[in-house]
């Protein structure tokens, strides 16, 4: 259970955090970074959902995918040990990957085929989703290279989800974009 009853701790004002586990960590930290860009992610998420509501069923994938971002975060903020913690600690678990890609199936059964490259543009929900695309690529950049870093472990679940998270919010923006109809479509060259 999370409590939040105080918003300000004032021990970050000399660059530092505590991760889930206690331990102090510099703010300018690879596992910082990393729960830091899927937050970022799920904030760009919040905004694109901003413009689903007439999509309801996409709106509820990516609720869902938001709280599904915080199991992510909380994985990334609990870094694994050599001892067992007090807690068993939340980490993202196959069954959350196997979700969005079966999700990822079911959008892209409706979609139009690719024909070229898409331009993050279209729709406001479409161009958001790309925003939000971009933004987890760049989180997944963060988890694989904290993952490369000695002495530090990143799930491979909690990979995988953003590789696949990406997947979907880039279907998602197509699905925005009247099923890939509307889609904005890269003419290489055209000008030059």
């Amino acid at each position: 259970m999370v409590v939040l009853n105080r918003i300000y701790t004032r021990t970050g004002d000399k660059g530092s955090t505590r991760l889930s586990t206690g331990e102090p960590v510099s703010k300018a930290s690879l596992r910082v970074e990393a729960y830091g860009g899927v937050d970022e992610t799920n904030a760009f998420i919040g905004v694109a959902r901003q413009h689903a509501g007439g999509d309801a069923e996409l709106d509820a994938m990516l609720e869902r995918i938001q709280n599904d971002l915080f199991d992510l975060g909380a994985d990334l903020a609990t870094p694994e040990q050599n001892e067992k913690p007090e807690w068993e600690p939340l980490r993202v678990i196959e069954a959350q990957v196997e979700r969005l890609e079966a999700e990822i199936d079911l959008i892209n059964e409706r979609l139009s085929p690719l024909t070229s490259f898409v331009l993050p543009a279209g729709s406001p929900l479409s161009a958001a989703l790309h925003v939000a695309r971009t933004v987890c690529r760049r989180a997944e950049r963060t988890c694989v290279a904290l993952a490369a870093t000695e002495g530090e472990i990143v799930g491979q679940p909690a990979l995988k989800y953003l590789n696949r998270l990406s997947d979907l919010l880039f279907v998602a923006a197509r699905r925005a974009n009247s099923d890939g109809a509307s889609d904005v479509l890269w003419k290489p060259g055209a000008t030059r």
